[in-house]
C-alpha cells in the first residue's frame, strides 16, 4: 500500500496554487492522496502570514496533532508557507512544537522532497529557510499535480516591490521575479492542450511583471501572446495594484474576448490620508479614474476589491470616504478585512491603533453595503440567460455548479455530465452571489 499524504492549505490563490506543487513532489516521492489527517503518512501545512486569523488557525491546528503524533510516531508533520518565512518563525515554531519534523519556507518549496529524504535518516528536526532568493529558478518548473479542473492556476512572478505599511508579502515571497513570456506561455498552451478551459495567471502584483527585467517584456503584451490561442477558454488574472493600473492593459482586456471582463483592483481604503499612511501610492479621485477608463474601454466589465477597515488613526470620517467610494465605484463583490497588526511592518508601530469594537463596527457597516450591492446586481441576472464553466457537483444539493465570467456560480440539473464544458443557463432565482437556473436544452 502506497503512503498517503494530507495538506492543509491558508491563504491566497497562490498559497493553492503551491499546494498542488506541493502534492506533485509527494507523488514523485511514492505518496497519494489520504482522506483524513488519521490516515495519512505526512500531513504538510501551507501557512499564511497576511493575517493574525490566518496565522493563529495554523498555530492552533498543528498543536492540534500533537496526540495525533504520539499515537503515530511514523507520522512526519512538515511546515511552510508564508508564516516560517518571517524571521524568527521558524525557531518559535520549533521551540512550541517540538514535534514537527520538517520546516521550510516559500522560497525552498522544491526541495521538500530533499528535505523528507534528510528527516528519514536523523531524529532531529530538519529546518531550510532561504533568504532573500533573487532568482526565478526552481519556482519556474511545473510539478503541480492539479486538482481545480477545468481551471488552472499559473505564476507569472513572484514576489512584490510595493511595501505596503500593513503588508508582510515582500518580506516573506521577496522582492519581484518574473518568468520568462514563453515558459508562461508554454504552461498555458499545455494546459489548454490538456483540456482547461479557465487560466488564472498569478502575481503578487501583475502590473509589475516585467519591470524587474528592465521591461523586456510587460503584461498586456503577455495576454495578447497568450490569446493568440483562439479556441474557446477563459483567460484571468490577480491581483493588480492601482497605481500601475493603465490604459493598454485595459484595451487588451476589451480587445480579447477570452480575458474575462471582471477584474480584481483591491482599494483597500477610500480615505487618501489612510492611502498615504499605506503606501499605497495612489488617491480616492485617482481610483475612480482609472474604474471610469475600464468602464469607458469595456462597458460590460464588473470590478471586484479588496477593503479595509481600522487601519491605524482611521477615523469615522476616514471610514464613511471609504463607503462612500465603494458606492460610487460599483463593487459586483469585495473582499473585506479588518486590520491586523503584522509584526516587522510599519503599520504594526504606528501610533493610533483602532480598538476592536470600532473595528467591528465598521466592518458590520461596510459588509452590510457590499452584500446590498451584491444582491442588487444578483437579482439583475433573473429571466436573463448567462453562460458557465462547469466546474464540479454539489452531492448534497444534487445540483452541477460553475461561474459565469464574473464569478456569479450557477448551480443547475443535468442528465449528463457536463464538468467541464460551457453551459447556457436561465436564471430562474438569485441569492446573494449564488443563481440558480435551468441548463438550456435539458
Amino acid at each position: 500500500m502506497n503512503k498517503r499524504y494530507c495538506i492543509v492549505t491558508y491563504g491566497c490563490q497562490m498559497n493553492v496554487h503551491e499546494s498542488e506543487k506541493i502534492a506533485g513532489i509527494l507523488r514523485s516521492k511514492g505518496y497519494e492522496e489520504g482522506k483524513t489527517q488519521e490516515d495519512a503518512d505526512i500531513i504538510v501545512f501551507n501557512t499564511c502570514c497576511i493575517r493574525e486569523n490566518a496565522e493563529n488557525h495554523a498555530y492552533g491546528n498543528i498543536g492540534a496533532l500533537k496526540k495525533l503524533k504520539k499515537a503515530k510516531p511514523s507520522l512526519l508533520i512538515a511546515v511552510g508557507g508564508c508564516m516560517t518565512q518571517q524571521t524568527g518563525a521558524a525557531e518559535k515554531l520549533k521551540k512550541k512544537f517540538p514535534f514537527v519534523d520538517i520546516i521550510f519556507g516559500t522560497h525552498n518549496l522544491e526541495d521538500l522532497g530533499r528535505l523528507i529524504d534528510e528527516k528519514a535518516g536523523r531524529k532531529k528536526s530538519v529546518v531550510e529557510i532561504v533568504e532573500g532568493k533573487t532568482e526565478i529558478e526552481g519556482e519556474d518548473a511545473d510539478f503541480s499535480f492539479r486538482t481545480s479542473y477545468p481551471n488552472a492556476w499559473v505564476n507569472i512572478m513572484y514576489g512584490c516591490n510595493n511595501f505596503c505599511s500593513y503588508c508582510i508579502v515582500p518580506y516573506v515571497r521577496g522582492r519581484e521575479r518574473s518568468r520568462r513570456p514563453e515558459k508562461i506561455i508554454s504552461e498555458v498552451n499545455g494546459l489548454l492542450d490538456q483540456g482547461y478551459k479557465e487560466i488564472t495567471l498569478l502575481g503578487q502584483n501583475v502590473n509589475s511583471y516585467g519591470n524587474d527585467v528592465g521591461g523586456a517584456f510587460n503584461f498586456p503584451q503577455l495576454l495578447r501572446d497568450i490569446c493568440k490561442r483562439k479556441e474557446k477558454f477563459r483567460l484571468r488574472f490577480m491581483t493588480s495594484n492601482p497605481k500601475d493600473f493603465g490604459e493598454d492593459l485595459v484595451r487588451a482586456i476589451a480587445e480579447n474576448e477570452q480575458i474575462c471582463n471582471l477584474v480584481h483592483l483591491p482599494v483597500q481604503a477610500g480615505s487618501d490620508r489612510i492611502l498615504r499612511l499605506m503606501n499605497r501610492k495612489y488617491t480616492a479621485a485617482e481610483y475612480l479614474k482609472k474604474v471610469e477608463m475600464l468602464k469607458k474601454h469595456v462597458p460590460d466589465c464588473q470590478l471586484t476589491s479588496d477593503i479595509m477597515v481600522g487601519f491605524p488613526t482611521e477615523t469615522e470620517e476616514d471610514f464613511q470616504q471609504t463607503l462612500r467610494l465603494v458606492k460610487e465605484a460599483g463593487f459586483a463583490t469585495a473582499f473585506t478585512f479588518v486590520y491586523s497588526p503584522r509584526s516587522g511592518t510599519k503599520a504594526a508601530e504606528m501610533e493610533g491603533q483602532i480598538s476592536d469594537d470600532v473595528k467591528k463596527d465598521r466592518i458590520m457597516r461596510l459588509v452590510e453595503l457590499v452584500n446590498a450591492q451584491t444582491r442588487e446586481l444578483s437579482s439583475a441576472y433573473v429571466g436573463k440567460t448567462i453562460e458557465i464553466l462547469c466546474e464540479d457537483k454539489d452531492e448534497k444539493k444534487g445540483l452541477y455548479l460553475g461561474r459565469d465570467e464574473y464569478g456569479r456560480m450557477g448551480y443547475f440539473e443535468s442528465c449528463g455530465d457536463p464538468i467541464g464544458k460551457f453551459v447556457k443557463l436561465k436564471i430562474a432565482e438569485a441569492s446573494g452571489v449564488s443563481l440558480r437556473g435551468k441548463a438550456c436544452g435539458e
